[in-house]
Protein backbone atom coordinates (compact mmCIF):
# COMPACT_ATOMS: atom_id res chain seq x y z
CA UNK A 1 0.00 0.00 0.00
CA UNK A 2 1.44 3.49 -1.13
CA UNK A 3 1.80 5.90 1.72
CA UNK A 4 -0.27 9.06 0.10
CA UNK A 5 1.07 12.02 2.60
CA UNK A 6 3.72 14.53 2.01
CA UNK A 7 6.96 13.94 3.53
CA UNK A 8 5.81 16.82 5.78
CA UNK A 9 2.70 15.07 7.35
CA UNK A 10 4.47 11.85 7.38
CA UNK A 11 7.30 13.50 9.79
CA UNK A 12 4.43 15.44 11.78
CA UNK A 13 3.00 11.98 12.15
CA UNK A 14 -0.92 14.07 10.63
CA UNK A 15 -3.25 12.70 8.12
CA UNK A 16 -5.66 14.63 5.91
CA UNK A 17 -7.75 15.82 8.70
CA UNK A 18 -4.51 17.44 10.63
CA UNK A 19 -5.88 16.91 14.28
CA UNK A 20 -7.44 13.42 14.35
CA UNK A 21 -4.90 12.01 16.79
CA UNK A 22 -5.72 15.30 19.25
CA UNK A 23 -9.21 14.79 19.17
CA UNK A 24 -8.83 11.00 19.73
CA UNK A 25 -6.76 11.45 22.96
CA UNK A 26 -9.02 14.26 23.77
CA UNK A 27 -11.77 11.91 24.34
CA UNK A 28 -9.95 9.63 25.78
CA UNK A 29 -8.63 11.84 28.92
CA UNK A 30 -11.88 12.93 29.39
CA UNK A 31 -13.31 9.92 29.40
CA UNK A 32 -10.81 8.93 32.11
CA UNK A 33 -11.64 12.14 33.88
CA UNK A 34 -15.28 11.34 33.67
CA UNK A 35 -14.66 7.77 35.28
CA UNK A 36 -13.20 9.42 37.81
CA UNK A 37 -15.13 11.88 38.79
CA UNK A 38 -18.33 9.80 37.76
CA UNK A 39 -17.63 7.45 40.61
CA UNK A 40 -16.88 9.88 43.32
CA UNK A 41 -20.71 11.41 41.90
CA UNK A 42 -22.17 8.69 42.46
CA UNK A 43 -20.90 7.27 45.61
CA UNK A 44 -21.12 10.98 47.54
CA UNK A 45 -24.82 11.25 46.12
CA UNK A 46 -25.32 7.15 47.71
CA UNK A 47 -23.87 8.46 50.85
CA UNK A 48 -25.89 11.33 51.20
CA UNK A 49 -27.98 11.22 54.79
CA UNK A 50 -31.36 12.24 53.15
CA UNK A 51 -32.76 12.56 49.54
CA UNK A 52 -34.04 16.32 50.76
CA UNK A 53 -33.51 19.14 49.17
CA UNK A 54 -31.50 21.05 52.31
CA UNK A 55 -29.00 17.70 52.10
CA UNK A 56 -28.41 18.49 48.65
CA UNK A 57 -28.29 22.11 48.53
CA UNK A 58 -25.41 21.55 51.37
CA UNK A 59 -23.56 19.24 49.56
CA UNK A 60 -23.08 21.26 46.18
CA UNK A 61 -22.62 24.04 49.08
CA UNK A 62 -19.30 22.70 49.96
CA UNK A 63 -15.85 24.25 48.48
CA UNK A 64 -14.66 20.38 47.22
CA UNK A 65 -18.11 19.32 46.24
CA UNK A 66 -18.60 22.03 44.30
CA UNK A 67 -15.03 22.32 42.16
CA UNK A 68 -15.84 18.55 41.45
CA UNK A 69 -19.15 19.25 40.49
CA UNK A 70 -17.49 22.12 38.10
CA UNK A 71 -15.05 19.37 36.44
CA UNK A 72 -18.01 17.21 35.94
CA UNK A 73 -19.75 19.51 34.07
CA UNK A 74 -16.96 20.94 31.86
CA UNK A 75 -16.14 16.98 30.98
CA UNK A 76 -19.33 16.25 30.42
CA UNK A 77 -19.89 18.59 28.23
CA UNK A 78 -16.48 18.83 26.32
CA UNK A 79 -16.81 14.45 26.05
CA UNK A 80 -20.20 14.69 24.76
CA UNK A 81 -19.33 17.89 22.23
CA UNK A 82 -16.55 15.73 20.96
CA UNK A 83 -18.83 12.31 20.33
CA UNK A 84 -21.52 14.37 18.59
CA UNK A 85 -19.00 16.55 16.35
CA UNK A 86 -17.30 12.36 15.19
CA UNK A 87 -21.48 11.56 14.68
CA UNK A 88 -21.86 14.68 12.74
CA UNK A 89 -19.27 14.13 10.65
CA UNK A 90 -19.40 10.39 9.94
CA UNK A 91 -23.28 10.47 9.31
CA UNK A 92 -24.03 13.64 7.45
CA UNK A 93 -22.89 14.07 4.51
CA UNK A 94 -24.36 17.78 3.09
CA UNK A 95 -21.49 20.06 3.74
CA UNK A 96 -23.91 22.94 4.48
CA UNK A 97 -25.83 21.06 6.86
CA UNK A 98 -22.63 19.24 8.37
CA UNK A 99 -20.95 22.49 9.30
CA UNK A 100 -24.73 23.82 10.58
CA UNK A 101 -25.01 20.54 13.14
CA UNK A 102 -21.28 21.14 14.37
CA UNK A 103 -22.15 24.80 14.99
CA UNK A 104 -25.63 24.18 16.74
CA UNK A 105 -24.47 21.02 18.51
CA UNK A 106 -21.73 23.27 19.97
CA UNK A 107 -23.71 25.93 20.49
CA UNK A 108 -25.91 23.50 23.18
CA UNK A 109 -23.24 21.83 24.88
CA UNK A 110 -21.83 25.02 26.15
CA UNK A 111 -24.73 26.73 26.52
CA UNK A 112 -26.13 23.92 29.05
CA UNK A 113 -22.68 24.17 30.92
CA UNK A 114 -22.81 27.47 31.26
CA UNK A 115 -26.52 26.79 32.31
CA UNK A 116 -25.23 24.26 34.87
CA UNK A 117 -22.47 26.12 36.17
CA UNK A 118 -24.30 28.86 36.99
CA UNK A 119 -26.30 26.44 38.66
CA UNK A 120 -23.31 25.23 41.01
CA UNK A 121 -21.73 28.58 41.55
CA UNK A 122 -25.02 30.16 42.70
CA UNK A 123 -25.43 27.03 44.88
CA UNK A 124 -22.11 27.70 46.70
CA UNK A 125 -21.88 31.28 47.23
CA UNK A 126 -25.21 31.04 48.14
CA UNK A 127 -24.44 28.46 50.90
CA UNK A 128 -21.36 30.51 52.17
CA UNK A 129 -23.95 33.39 53.54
Amino acid sequence: MTDRRTPLARVLGTGSAKDGTGHWWSQRITAVALLVVGVWFLLSVALLPGPGYGEVRGWIGTPWTAVLMLILILSTAYHSDLGIQVVIQDYVHQPFLKIASIVVARFLHVLLAAASIFAVLRIAFAAGS
